[in-house]
């Protein structure tokens, strides 16, 4: 039993200092993730109201009409498509997710433009399993927790142990996802 709580306190170490990168990426995106009706946290959106002169009235608004126009109202984003999803309003798509809609009628309009958040972005694209090989290694990391989850049974011996106090959060670990999933 000795010999067993050595290695696991090795292992649980050593395994831990190396998954605490992945384990600080998986928990701010899911800190941010479980937010998404307080917030988008891959984007910040700036929304900015204008008005213009230009025809964009159905069957007007040629695709040269509709770059000319963006180029008026000064968004440094490159014109991707238009439609008019309504009588009297065009939408304009534009690089990077962002998009303007305008009023034909009175030319009033909104530019909604899309940026990357610093750090949440990549974190939440790493959270979504991007690629092949992410998924790998996201397989891996979740071996990795397995494994550190394992050995901490024999790390601690004796009232704090698994058989004591530290039972008491195993047991605890368990039931408050089983009563959320009973009560939810």
């Amino acid at each position: 039993m000795k010999l067993l709580r050595k290695w696991s306190r090795i292992i649980h170490r050593d395994l831990g200092y190396f998954l605490i990168g992945t384990s600080l990426i998986y928990a701010i995106s899911g800190i941010a993730l479980n937010h998404l009706n307080d917030w988008n946290p891959s984007y910040s959106v700036e929304q900015t109201n204008f008005n213009t002169n230009i025809d964009l009235k159905k069957g007007v608004a040629a695709k040269k009409d509709v770059v000319k126009f963006i180029d008026e109202i000064k968004v440094n984003k490159d014109y991707k498509s238009h439609y008019y999803p309504e009588p009297g309003f065009i939408k304009v798509f534009l690089s990077g997710g962002s998009s303007v809609i305008v009023n034909t009628e009175t030319g009033m309009g909104t530019t909604e433009i899309l940026r990357k958040r610093a750090l949440f972005y990549d974190v939440n694209f790493l959270h979504y399993n991007p690629s092949y090989w992410w998924m790998w290694f996201s397989d891996i990391y979740a071996g990795g927790l397995i494994i550190i989850a394992f050995t901490s049974f024999f790390m601690v011996r004796g009232r704090k142990g698994a058989w004591g106090r530290g039972g008491i959060y195993i047991v605890l670990g368990f039931l408050i996802p089983i009563l959320f999933l009973i009560f939810l």
